[in-house]
C-alpha cells in the first residue's frame, strides 16, 4: 500500500555501529522496505553508530567493560532529538536492553522478539529453529527464551563452530565481505540443518552480509531484514507496538 506524503509518520531511532557496516545494511533495508510513491514518504531516521561500543562479548564474559552505560546515554540522545521509538541494529547487544530502556520513556523494539515472533507468523509448522548467533548472544539465551515463548525449540553451534562464527564475525567487521567468508558461514549454518534446524535465524547483524536464502535448503530468516519491514509498519502505525514496547 502506497503511503500518502502527508500522514504522520513516527522518528525511528537508530542504536548502531556494532559494527558500522551492520548499520548501513540495515538502512539500506529499510529504505528498500519502505513503499514510496516520491521521496518525501521515506521515514526520518535519527541515527547513532558509534563503533566505540565496548564489546559485548567480552563484557558478558566478564572480561571487558559493559557497554551498557554508553548504550543508555546513545538511546536517551536519540530520544532527546526527536525519535518516538528505538530499535538496535545488534543482536549480543539486547543482552543489555534493560539499560536502555529504563533511560527512555518511548519504545523500543527488540531485534530479538521481533525474529522469534516472525519464525511463527511466517513459518508455521516449524519448530526447531537453528540460531547464528555469538557465543556471548547463545549463552546469555536470548533467542532461546524469546523462541520458547513461541513454542519453539533453538539449535545452536557447537563449541568450536562457535569460536569459528565468532573469527567470522571479526574478519567482516575488519575486512569486509568475501567468496572465503561467504562459503565458511554457509558451512556453519548448514551444520545447523544438519543438527536438525528446519529453518534457520541469521541471529547476528554482520550475518546476512554473507548469507543468503538461496545458499539454504531450509528457510532464512534475515533478523535484520525482518525488524526494517517491521519498523516500517509501526512507524506508519500500520501495527500497535508490542506490548513490552509501550510507553511509559
Amino acid at each position: 500500500m502506497i503511503h500518502s506524503a502527508s500522514d504522520a509518520d513516527l522518528t525511528l531511532g537508530v542504536i548502531g555501529g556494532m559494527g558500522p557496516l551492520a548499520t548501513a545494511d540495515f538502512l539500506a533495508k529499510l529504505v528498500q522496505a519502505t513503499p514510496v510513491t516520491i521521496e518525501q514518504e521515506h521515514l526520518r531516521v535519527l541515527v547513532d553508530s558509534n563503533p566505540k561500543v565496548p564489546d559485548r562479548n567480552r563484557a558478558i564474559a566478564g572480561t571487558g567493560v559493559s557497554p551498557g552505560p554508553l548504550l543508555a546515554g546513545m538511546a536517551a540522545g536519540l530520544e532527546r532529538a526527536g525519535a518516538n521509538f528505538l530499535v538496535m541494529a545488534c543482536n549480543t547487544a539486547h543482552v543489555f536492553e534493560s539499560d536502555i530502556r529504563v533511560a527512555i520513556s518511548i519504545p523500543f523494539v527488540s531485534i530479538i522478539d521481533e525474529a522469534s515472533d516472525e519464525c511463527v507468523r511466517g513459518h508455521a509448522g516449524i519448530r526447531r529453529v537453528g540460531l547464528l548467533a555469538t557465543p556471548a548472544c547463545t549463552a546469555s539465551g536470548l533467542y532461546q527464551r524469546a523462541l520458547g515463548r513461541n513454542g519453539l525449540s533453538a539449535v545452536v553451534l557447537n563449541r568450536r563452530d562457535e569460536e569459528v562464527f565468532l573469527g567470522l564475525l571479526h574478519a567482516i567487521k575488519r575486512d569486509g565481505v568475501s567468496r572465503d567468508l561467504r562459503i565458511a558461514m554457509k558451512r556453519l549454518a548448514e551444520a545447523l540443518v544438519a543438527d536438525g534446524a528446519e529453518m534457520v535465524i541469521a541471529g547476528c547483524t554482520e550475518v546476512p552480509l554473507v548469507l543468503d536464502a538461496a545458499d539454504l535448503a531450509v528457510p532464512l530468516l534475515d533478523a535484520t531484514s525482518n525488524l526494517a519491514r517491521r519498523c516500517v509498519q509501526y512507524a506508519r502505525r500500520q501495527s500497535p507496538f508490542p506490548a513490552v514496547a509501550r510507553l511509559g
